[in-house]
């Protein structure tokens, strides 16, 4: 099958009309978007969007060929005039197939929002799955398929969850192409957009972009140790959990633990649970070299910092004269065995630290040990990473990819 993108952004285009963004203001020229709409070998249009016809010419394709119109989700606003000669835009009840005169079949997938996602297969026997913005699918019944999709269009950036049932149910391979479509002015275009729909094994392409079903697309893996550094509420928590959204089953290793009594670190734990996948697993541990060195899907730990914390308290380092005798030989120890952990593991991890260095020098002795000692241990697990952020008011800076 050939599948040509008409549009790539959500209903309302890239730039929103009359919203004054950043985002929406560098969305210019070949960074715009219009709404999604796909053209299927020329013969089956799904989603119906203003300026179809013109996308198609700018594309090179003509619609005059389209055999059958499909919506995938409610139309706000006026009425989409429908082009002379296309069929009248329908939509296919969930669970329900169409023979499409083509040769295309296509079947409505249930939602768990307004709207319908297609299977479509193809006449040469290629299959792509398309779901609506904001929509995943409803559970995995009927997901689950004999072998995964060769392509996957969908609201990666908006509702990663989805992507993440897909590769938990098997629709969602190693090789199944997954474009990033629905694209909105949440994520800036350019740089940062290849990078989050990278993190989530997915691309993003332009607006008139053709690509063929059951291509191979190299798609940059996510690397296998990823260390996500930034000071106090710098967003690198979100930063490190938006790397792993996409994926199922990820595990989530708490190194600060609960504390008693301690309302305020409560509400916090309490947070951080709240946006995490319902999917993801917690376990509150300071025993991170165990973890690392078994095998089992993604890890998250969050944070060094607080590991470090705990490894010094063991180590008795906050007394001078227990650090000077005993101390710092039993913390460089537990950091060497941590960091070689990191060297040999074969899960992939993404770990989060807090970035201290650049602050005000600390009054007390204990304090200037930590931020060194801190210091330090990011900079061996750095060595040992394959990827490395620094996140400063949100925004997250590569320093090493």
């Amino acid at each position: 099958m050939e599948l040509t993108l008409l549009g790539t952004g959500t209903p309302e285009g890239l730039p929103r009309p009359g919203c004054p963004c950043a985002a929406c203001a560098v969305s210019v020229g070949p960074r715009a978007r219009a709404a999604t709409a796909v053209l299927v070998d020329g013969a089956l249009l799904l989603d119906l969007t203003p300026g179809a016809v013109l996308a198609g010419a700018r594309a090179g394709h003509s619609l005059a060929g389209v055999r059958q119109v499909l919506l995938t989700h409610p139309h706000d606003g006026p009425a989409v005039e429908l082009p002379p000669g296309l069929p009248a835009a329908g939509r296919v009840p969930d669970g329900q197939e169409l023979a499409v005169i083509s040769g295309h079949r296509v079947r409505a997938v249930p939602m768990d929002a307004p709207g319908t996602g297609y299977e479509v297969t193809g006449p040469d026997g290629g299959r792509l799955l398309y779901l609506p913005p904001g929509g995943a699918p409803a559970g995995t019944a009927g997901m689950l398929a004999p072998r995964p999709y060769d392509m996957v269009l969908a609201d990666v950036l908006g509702r990663p969850e989805a992507l993440a049932r897909l590769r938990a149910s098997g629709a969602v391979g190693p090789t199944t192409d997954v474009i990033a479509v629905h694209l909105d002015h949440d994520t800036p275009p350019g740089r940062e957009l290849e990078r989050r729909c990278a993190a989530a094994g997915a691309r993003a392409v332009p607006d008139g972009t053709t690509v063929l079903v059951g291509e191979y697309h190299a798609v940059p893996d996510l690397p296998r140790r990823t260390l996500v550094l930034g000071g106090a509420r710098s967003g690198k928590s979100y930063e490190a959990e938006r790397r792993l959204a996409g994926f199922p089953e990820v595990v989530y290793v708490a190194t600060g633990g609960s504390r008693e009594g301690d309302a305020e670190w409560a509400a916090r734990v309490g947070l951080h649970r709240e946006r995490r996948p319902s999917s993801w697993r917690t376990v509150e541990t300071c025993e991170l070299v165990p973890l690392l060195v078994e095998g089992g899907p993604p890890l998250l730990v969050d944070c060094l910092a607080l590991w470090l914390t705990d490894a010094m308290d063991r180590a008795g380092a906050w007394d001078d004269a227990v650090w000077a005798a005993t101390g710092r030989g039993e913390l460089a120890e537990r950091v060497a065995e941590l960091v070689a952990a990191v060297r040999s593991t074969r899960r992939t991890v993404v770990a989060v630290s807090n970035e201290v260095g650049s602050g005000v020098v600390p009054a007390t002795a204990s304090g200037r040990r930590f931020r060194d000692e801190l210091g330090r241990l990011n900079n061996a697990v750095a060595a040992e990473c394959e990827h490395v952020l620094l996140v400063l008011a949100g925004q997250a800076l590569v320093l090493k990819d």
